[in-house]
């Protein structure tokens, strides 16, 4: 067996790795369009691996050495249409349908064009390089990239100049006098070599990018109200205490808001469950459209909902909760369901030194109650306790009022 045979056969076998684990993730995650074509690209790469060892027993290769062509360029393009359903971007299809249909035609017509010809090395590989750019244009229109998004898209930029390299090295090395004989040249050791490379490095990211996203997506999901569309509880006090340790460390004031829709029991005994759900549904989104995008905001249960405003004083949470509550009890009849205008009530804490998430919530819960007790549709806010320093410097004067 020649040295290019050998690496293809590991190319084979990688290729087959790839495919079967893109689609046990689409089996699992059936929202999972990306890894559907992500598999069915890699089950081409199998095919075409299989072709490259039937090219050298072929009297007449033309029918092979096009199908070789095709179902590799395919396979590029499966993978860039799989990148673009994950990243939730439109598959650029007008572009890599224009690009694989002019690149088989070319193909189709340089067929008998001698391997030795500059000319018919770039022509061939030319198709390669530009399915590989538009791959990179579609990673680069990614608004948010991080570390992995950035790696694939080294990987696919170096991928690109992999295969404009190409027709120099064929040209310097010779690949062979025929395409049966390709096998067997050196230039087909070092291509299926540096192939292997990229073929596993490309894989492996496209793999861990798609597994970090399905994680991310399922805690979204574990994290998510599904009748508000906002964190639920556990969401709400792990993303909370996160901001409010961030908070703390950097200085910067920090509220906390509990609202309450009120009479909401009532609301569901006259008009049904369906309508205090829409009425929770539309207070949500007025919570949302009103804050900041650094604002943590969730349900807590029921009709409560929770908002913390890092970067946020008293008087700049008093004037969000008013604005939320004007908005709320503005909305539209039809936005509710309720034939009269539906209220909420609020209360505010601010972020005090060595608070944490309970401390906060117990204050604001307080100034809630309060603003239940004052008629409702209304807040209020719980004044700032003083720093336990302060407390303690004030010990000694309590203790001497206490002995005189």
């Amino acid at each position: 067996m020649s040295a290019a045979a050998f690496v293809l056969a590991i190319n084979l076998f990688i290729a087959g790795i790839f495919a079967t684990a893109f689609g046990v993730v689409a089996a699992y995650q059936r929202s999972a369009l990306g890894a559907r074509w992500l598999a069915f690209a890699y089950g081409l790469g199998v095919l075409n691996v299989v072709l490259e060892f039937v090219l050298p027993f072929q009297n007449d290769h033309r029918l092979v050495s096009f199908g070789i062509f095709a179902v590799f360029l395919l396979a590029l393009a499966g993978c860039v249409i799989g990148l673009a359903h994950h990243y939730r971007i439109r598959p650029p299809w007008l572009l890599l349908a224009i690009a694989v249909i002019a690149s088989l035609l070319v193909n189709l017509a340089i067929l008998e064009m001698p391997r030795a010809s500059f000319v018919r090395n770039l022509l061939y590989q030319a198709p390669y390089a530009l399915v590989q750019a538009i791959g990179v244009g579609v990673i680069l229109a990614i608004k948010r990239k991080r570390a992995l998004d950035l790696a694939l898209l080294a990987i696919f930029f170096v991928s690109t100049l992999h295969f404009l390299a190409k027709p120099v090295l064929a040209m310097a090395i010779g690949s062979g006098a025929a395409p049966q004989a390709y096998m067997t040249s050196t230039y087909a050791a070092v291509s299926q070599t540096v192939g292997a490379v990229l073929l596993i490095a490309n894989g492996l990211m496209m793999l861990l990018i798609i597994v970090r996203d399905v994680m991310a997506d399922m805690t979204a999901r574990s994290e998510t109200d599904t009748l508000s569309g906002l964190l639920n509880r556990r969401g709400f006090e792990d993303r909370g205490d996160s901001a409010l340790t961030l908070a703390a460390r950097s200085g910067v004031p920090a509220v906390m808001i509990v609202a309450d829709l009120d009479h909401f029991k009532q609301i569901n005994d006259t008009y049904g469950h369906a309508t205090g759900d829409t009425v929770i549904a539309a207070f949500a989104g007025v919570l949302a459209e009103c804050a900041t995008p650094r604002a943590v905001i969730g349900r807590l249960g029921g009709e409560e909902f929770g908002a913390f405003l890092p970067g946020v004083n008293l008087t700049t949470g008093k004037l969000y909760a008013e604005t939320v509550r004007h908005a709320f009890r503005s909305l539209p009849i039809g936005a509710t369901g309720l034939k009269t205008p539906a209220t909420a009530s609020f209360g505010i804490a601010q972020l005090m030194p060595c608070d944490h998430m309970a401390d906060l919530l117990r204050r604001a819960d307080a100034a809630l109650y309060e603003a239940k007790n004052d008629g409702r549709d209304c807040v209020r806010m719980a004044m700032p306790m003083p720093t336990r320093s302060s407390q303690s410097s004030s010990m000694p004067e309590e203790r001497d009022r206490l002995s005189s």
